[in-house]
């Protein structure tokens, strides 16, 4: 006989928490709006994450919503999770085959693009750097290079800074950030691919929509709203009449 698994303990703040973050619910998800700062994961000296409050919705039994996507820690908006293990597998299928439509907004400076939309197209590969993992953009015929394409459009620009729409066609490590910096025009925030925290407290990328297949058919379209810290540094930076979102 199987015995049901314990139930991790959580605290009552935690719990609130963790439904303060919902967007969406039906019966085969539940969408979040993750703040930035959160690991979607634990590791490396994490122990607190988005799937470790996922216990927060643990049926008796034990068993709780399962990850069937990413985001960076310092991403913010739109992720899901699925409610029973046939779901993430139809919805972790829908990720892999690219049949999903993701919408991102990031604040950028440096070279901003002259014209007002485009698509990088830039292969990618993984590198390992003082121990961590990092995407570089690969030369061609290099092993190991996956390819990688974003969409991009202008949503505001003045001077050095921009706010940028991104609508990515794969979903590689960092691709958005590492992309924009290959542009020219890194994510305020980035301290990886960009100049660090200088200029904003947080990176500045956000998962703004995400629209997905269900397994009955029909399409759930999810939507975060932009950070406040967005509309704060768009003021700060003449970026202030932005529309399309």
């Amino acid at each position: 006989m199987t015995r049901n698994k314990p139930v991790p303990d959580i605290s009552p703040e935690d719990v609130a928490f963790m439904r303060g973050l919902i967007i969406y619910q039906d019966f085969d998800l539940i969408g979040f709006d993750k703040p930035s700062g959160l690991p979607v994961q634990d590791g490396r000296g994490i122990d607190r994450s988005l799937d470790s409050l996922l216990v927060a919705f643990a049926r008796s039994n034990g068993k709780r919503p399962k990850l069937v996507h990413r985001l960076d820690a310092g991403t913010s908006g739109v992720i899901i999770v699925a409610k029973t293990q046939p779901a993430a597998a139809f919805f972790s299928a829908e990720f892999a085959e690219r049949r999903t439509r993701k919408t991102y907004v990031a604040m950028v400076s440096g070279a901003i693009p002259s014209g007002r939309e485009g698509v990088i197209d830039a292969p990618l590969v993984k590198v390992q750097e003082g121990g961590r993992a990092r995407m570089i953009v690969a030369k061609a015929g290099r092993k190991g290079a996956q390819a990688a394409r974003t969409g991009w459009k202008v949503l505001a620009a003045s001077g050095t800074h921009a706010l940028i729409q991104l609508s990515p066609e794969t979903g590689r490590m960092h691709q958005i950030r590492i992309h924009l910096a290959h542009l020219g025009c890194p994510i305020l925030g980035d301290t990886v691919y960009g100049t660090g925290l200088q200029g904003a407290p947080r990176l500045m990328l956000h998962a703004l929509k995400l629209e997905i297949a269900r397994p009955s058919g029909v399409t759930a379209t999810l939507e975060a709203p932009l950070p406040d810290i967005f509309g704060e540094l768009a003021e700060v930076h003449g970026l202030e009449d932005y529309s399309g979102l």
